[in-house]
Parts: structure tokens; C-alpha cells; sequence
């Protein structure tokens, strides 16, 4: 059968997919135009894809003979999954495999702005370190016995939530529901939004993209936060309004943030928030270590093979 993979994926994957099925690899390092996607999807089976796919009912028409649709990324708001299952074609993603490396990032992302690492690395390289040592010279914040709020207990939060008790932070976290197991293993306390922005020195983004979270940390929450806290985020871009993080962190109102996602991605080089020196960014690659991606990119093989072969592919996220 015939899948299109809409950018190379890591070796294993694809040597997996090969071995299987007659496979298209749009070798491009950006994605195919919508034009494209719609010209290549015609006689496609299966479809590997991409968080900056758009893959809507004009996609989802346009090939006829689409049985799987393999996502390389465990959020899938760039994919019309009911409309998908109301097709019977399945849809799926890779859990589990990027949970430990995206916490990684979290963490490196939450440490870089609390100790201004990115800030101390250009003060170096412009010349601007005149003076070997001084008391009040680029001061930060403290992680140590800090409190850390996590907004979103899934794999990932849970995952960040063990990396800081190693610093010793007391965590707070919101959640559909309560965590039991979560709160027995790190300590952990389940609170309310609000009190949450309120307690915290540092807040951690991990809840997808949904209609509910989307603008979810906007003026009004920010404006919870204390002069002294820090935002972190490898959520999705939407679930922070960045015309209002822009105004907190110009305005002190906040004392840092750290972002690998945005809004708009790629995010445009004059967008206001580059201007500002309390804020650390990052493209997008909070699962980019490279074992991470290899398993993914055998997961996604692995479900388009399952999906082919008449069987239901493991991480489906459509149950028919």
C-alpha cells in the first residue's frame, strides 16, 4: 500500500516503513504546501504527519483510499479527528516515548530563565563583562525549595513534578481530577488555577490544546502570579495569550518566562516578545533528543503497519 510521509523522519522508521509498504517521503526541511498535501494524499492509504500539518476534511477527502493517519507528536489539534472517525479512518499519535525528554526540556527550559543563562551567555559574547566579580551581578532565581506549579498532571507534568523534588520544591498542581499516586510519590498538592498562579515561583505549562485551554493564561491569571514568578511552557502555543505575557513581562509585572512553543510557528523574527531580555525561547524541540524522535519515529511506523494490516494500530486516539 502507498504512505506518504509528509518530512524525513529518523532512519528506523522509516527503514521499518519500507520494509512494508511502498512509501513517499517529502524530503523538504519545511512541509509540503496545502496544495501539495492535497495532490500527494490522493492515493494515499496511510499518512505520517507533522503538528504543523494541517490536515482538515479537504485533506481527509482528497484521499479516497485513507485508512490511517499517523501523527510523529503526541498533541493532534492540527488533525479534524472526528472527522476522521466518521470516515472510519484512524488516527494516532506517539505517548509515552517523548514524555521523559519533553520533562527534560521543561526543567532546562524552567533553569535557563531562573538563573539567566541565555541572558549570561550574550552578556559574555557582546563584551559587556567588564568587572570579574560582583555581588549583585546577574542574580536569579531560586529553585531550591521553591514551589513549582503545574498546570496539567499528564505524563509530562508528572515527569517534571520528580525532576524538581530533586531540588526539592514543593509542587502544586491542577487537574481534571485528583492524582493519588501522583501526590504520594512527589508530595504533591491539588489546588485550584488560581491559587496555584497565586503560591507559585515557578508555573509549568502542560495541558493541551483544547477550546478550554486555549487563552487558558491570559492578563487576568499573569496578574495572579507574583512579581517574583516564573513561566514555563512547552505546552502549545495558543494556551498563552502573548499579547498579555508581553505586557507582564515588559512591565516586571512577572520576572521571567521560558516558551519552546508560540502561536504562530514559526514564530516571526519581529515578534515582540524576542525584544525582551527576560524571556528564553526555544523552536519547538522540547522531544528533540535523538533516541526520543527514533522511537517515534518507529511508533508511527509501527501504527501505520498495524492500521494496513486490518488490525486496530495501539495509540489510536479514535475507537472504532
Amino acid at each position: 500500500m502507498k504512505v506518504f510521509v509528509t518530512r524525513e523522519i529518523l532512519p528506523a522508521g522509516l527503514k521499518l516503513l519500507k520494509a512494508h509498504h511502498d512509501v513517499d517521503v517529502w524530503e523538504d526541511y519545511a512541509p509540503p504546501a496545502y496544495d501539495v498535501l492535497l495532490n500527494k494524499v490522493k492515493d494515499c492509504d496511510g499518512i505520517v504527519t507533522m503538528l504543523s500539518d494541517k490536515i482538515d476534511t479537504g485533506v481527509i477527502d482528497a484521499a479516497k483510499n485513507l485508512k490511517v493517519i499517523s501523527q510523529l507528536a503526541v498533541g493532534y489539534d492540527n488533525i479534524d479527528v472526528n472527522y476522521a472517525t466518521s470516515k472510519k479512518i484512524y488516527v494516532t499519535n506517539t505517548p509515552d516515548v517523548l514524555t521523559e525528554s519533553s520533562a527534560d526540556f521543561s526543567f532546562a527550559l524552567l533553569m535557563a530563565i531562573a538563573r539567566r543563562v541565555v541572558e549570561a551567555d550574550k552578556y559574555v559574547r557582546r563584551g559587556n563583562w567588564k568587572v570579574a566579580w560582583h555581588p549583585t551581578m546577574m542574580l536569579g532565581g531560586e529553585l531550591y525549595g521553591a514551589t513549582l506549579g503545574i498546570v496539567g498532571a499528564g505524563r509530562i507534568g508528572r515527569a517534571m513534578a520528580r525532576r524538581a523534588k530533586g531540588f526539592n520544591m514543593n509542587i502544586l498542581y491542577t487537574s481534571r481530577s485528583a492524582k493519588p499516586e501522583f501526590e504520594k510519590e512527589c508530595g504533591a498538592k491539588r489546588v485550584e488555577l488560581d491559587e496555584l498562579l497565586r503560591q507559585s515561583d515557578y508555573v509549568s505549562l502542560h495541558v493541551p490544546l483544547t477550546n478550554e485551554t486555549k487563552g487558558l493564561i491570559n492578563a487576568d491569571k499573569l496578574a495572579l502570579m507574583k512579581k517574583t514568578g516564573y513561566l514555563i511552557s512547552n505546552a502549545r502555543g495558543p494556551v498563552i495569550d502573548e499579547t498579555a505575557l508581553y505586557q507582564a513581562l515588559k512591565g516586571n509585572k512577572i520576572a521571567g518566562a521560558a516558551l519552546d512553543v508560540f502561536c504562530k510557528e514559526p514564530a516571526s523574527s519581529d515578534n515582540p516578545l524576542f525584544s525582551l531580555d527576560n524571556i528564553v525561547v526555544a523552536p519547538h524541540i522540547s522531544s528533540a533528543g535523538t533516541a526520543t524522535r527514533e522511537k517515534m519515529s518507529v511508533m508511527v511506523a509501527e501504527n501505520i503497519i498495524a492500521a494496513l494490516s486490518g488490525n486496530k494500530p495501539k495509540n489510536r486516539l479514535n475507537n472504532f
